[in-house]
């Protein structure tokens, strides 16, 4: 698919959702002309985005040992740390630049476009050249050890349908009747999807603290009743694969429960919450497994710095993160 050249404020113009012109399953020769389709625009990293905004778009080439891919679900190794020849890590990864970009999309309920190459060790990626998979949403980000032993960050991406549902997700929730749409700059018309996450266990825990939070002892009352969200600490989805039982769950108001879940906050194993200098409220009947206290503490952290979202830098317009793609013909 060729395509004009775009002029330099395209190029540097971020563009979220769909490309029209470009449906699910369009093909590129290669990088060159994948760039030119605004697809995916660099011509090298192996994601397009910002810290500040989120990233557009992610090409899954077989650049790093730890990613897993199941076709409608993809768990995405972050950038950086890895050795161009051997592909394997030899350095930490931190929560900058490009992964940081991914962080934001999991915030900001905001799609990322997937594109797939055909270096790319799994049965779903194009015998040759690149592929357009669709929008996927970001719907959790941690850090643990790789295959060679250094930390990395992880993500997990969902495939959305073009009703901008989860594939496969019967309790998908969508907020709009309309498809995630192109956006570039200005005003964002965009699906909202919420996965609804109660199950009978944190029911169950809810009721034992009467719908008040762990934290701060808040209960937020509305017309239709007491309002509280449940977090599993060792989330239930792959890789993870933690237990619905609850000494897994945790009962929080909407604010704490982000601020842990996106490792803001972070739980000792005698319960106890630094930042908010408090323990966590108990409650007859629950006891809270400290195996999954300490999963949630070593996966979902920041870096050893708290992350500041700073503008990019002067040399850095582009927003495009390296990896070790290489450009391919």
């Amino acid at each position: 698919m060729g395509m004009a050249r775009q002029s330099d404020k395209e190029a540097k113009e971020q563009f979220f959702g769909e490309v029209p012109g470009y449906p699910e399953g369009a093909t590129f020769l290669n990088r060159y002309e994948l760039s030119q389709s605004r697809v995916h625009r660099p011509l090298m990293a192996g994601i397009c985005g910002s810290g500040l905004s989120g990233a557009e778009s992610i090409v899954l080439s077989g650049g790093y040992e730890d990613d897993e891919d199941y076709g409608d679900v993809v768990i995405y190794t972050g950038h950086g740390g890895n050795d161009l020849e051997t592909k394997k890590q030899v350095r930490d990864q931190e929560l900058t630049r490009g992964n940081l970009a991914l962080a934001h999309n999991s915030l900001a309920g905001i799609p990322v476009r997937v594109i797939r190459g055909h270096r790319h060790r799994s049965p779903f990626a194009p015998k040759t050249g690149f592929r357009y998979d669709g929008l996927y949403r970001v719907e959790d980000y941690w850090c643990e050890r790789g295959k060679s032993g250094f930390l990395i960050w992880r993500f997990r991406l969902v495939k959305l349908s073009s009703a901008g549902r989860e594939q496969g997700e019967g309790d998908a929730v969508n907020e709009s009747r309309e498809p995630y749409r192109a956006i570039s700059g200005g005003t964002r018309d965009r699906i909202v999807t919420r996965v609804i996450r109660d199950t009978a266990t944190t029911l169950q825990v809810k009721r034992l603290h009467d719908s008040t939070c762990q934290i701060c002892g808040v209960r937020l009352e509305t017309d239709a009743g007491a309002y509280a969200e449940a977090l599993h600490l060792r989330p239930l989805e792959p890789p993870h694969n933690g237990p619905d039982t609850p000494e897994n769950v945790l009962c929080l108001c909407p604010n704490h429960r982000v601020l842990v879940e996106h490792g803001a906050l972070t739980i000792e194993d005698d319960l106890f919450v630094p930042a908010a200098g408090t323990r966590l409220r108990t409650a007859k009947g629950h006891t809270i497994g400290q195996e999954y206290v300490r999963y949630r503490r070593e996966h979902y952290r920041r870096n050893a710095e708290p992350v500041r979202l700073e503008p990019p830098a002067e040399n850095d317009d582009d927003l495009l993160y390296e990896d070790p793609e290489l450009l391919e013909d």
